[in-house]
């Protein structure tokens, strides 16, 4: 169960988050592959949930009670490796192995041989489905864990994740909570000129979701919104997050080119330039 956040809570998270973003900055330059925008974009969210919001035990990742995080866009795991890695369950060193051989830590994420993870994620639009299964198995076995997952915006132009949402709206899955990264972009544009979304709220509402709208790069709205989520019992819960593709390094925002590129060492080195002004500015504002 989330908890109000004090200003000394929320400054520790912000201040994280930025942590995180400078992480995935060395993660990628070091892999010289990957995803940069949505990673940096979803460095609140992951920080919410690895350090507020998720009843885990990163010594005890398999913990039965646990709350699960499916993430279904697994293109951004870079950003849920670094929550991780600062929450416990693996060295921080061990993220510059990003995308190397026989490294724990794949371009998508391999539940087989990363203990924390709860699916293997590659193709779009099955992690919805898969975070079903587990509501209903949740269900079946009377378990009062939570389930999220992580979805893109992108992927809501694939028919299967409407399939899932008609599925849960239909069946009332209650202990599930799908929180869709609302970045606007994807590797061939934006998404309201390679397909368009919106209405995407009225779309769950039809299906028969509980459809929550909030700032994805603030912490407290998000908590705020997971929190609300944790009330609703009739339905299950979509927390639409608008975020900012690259959020915290200028070149990069908004910008869908850097969907699926890593910085080179020029730009990691302006990135983590950027990256430290943010963090003097959250410890000025908390002063």
């Amino acid at each position: 169960m989330t908890q109000d956040l004090s200003e000394e809570k929320l400054k520790e998270l912000e201040l994280k988050a930025v942590k995180i973003r400078q992480l995935i900055i060395e993660m990628l330059v070091e892999a010289g592959s990957g995803h940069s925008a949505g990673p940096l974009g979803m460095a609140d969210i992951f920080t919410a949930f690895y350090f507020h919001i998720l009843n885990h035990d990163p010594k005890n990742p398999d913990m039965p009670d646990r709350d699960r995080l499916i993430l279904s866009n697994g293109h951004i795991v870079p950003v849920r490796y670094a929550a991780m890695a600062l929450a416990g369950y693996f060295p921080i060193e061990e993220l510059k192995t990003l995308r190397k051989i026989n490294s724990r830590l794949q371009g998508h994420p391999h539940a087989a041989t990363l203990a924390g993870l709860e699916t293997t994620s590659g193709p779009l639009g099955e992690g919805l489905s898969q975070a079903i299964g587990i509501a209903l198995a949740a269900k079946l076995d009377n378990k009062k864990f939570q389930i999220y997952a992580v979805t893109s915006d992108g992927e809501h132009q694939e028919g299967n994740t409407w399939e899932a949402v008609m599925f849960a709206g239909k069946h009332k899955i209650n202990n599930l909570t799908n929180v869709i990264d609302r970045n606007n972009i994807q590797i061939d544009g934006f998404t309201e000129d390679v397909m368009p979304l919106e209405p995407l709220k009225e779309k769950y509402e039809a299906f028969n979701w509980h459809v929550l709208e909030c700032d994805g790069n603030n912490i407290r709205a998000f908590v705020d919104a997971a929190h609300v989520a944790q009330a609703i019992y009739e339905k299950p819960v979509c927390i639409i997050a608008h975020t900012i593709p690259g959020f915290g390094v200028d070149f990069m925002e908004n910008d869908f080119r850097w969907h699926g590129i890593p910085p080179d060492k020029a730009q990691a080195k302006k990135a983590l330039s950027e990256l430290r002004t943010l963090q003097g500015k959250i410890v000025s504002e908390h002063e």
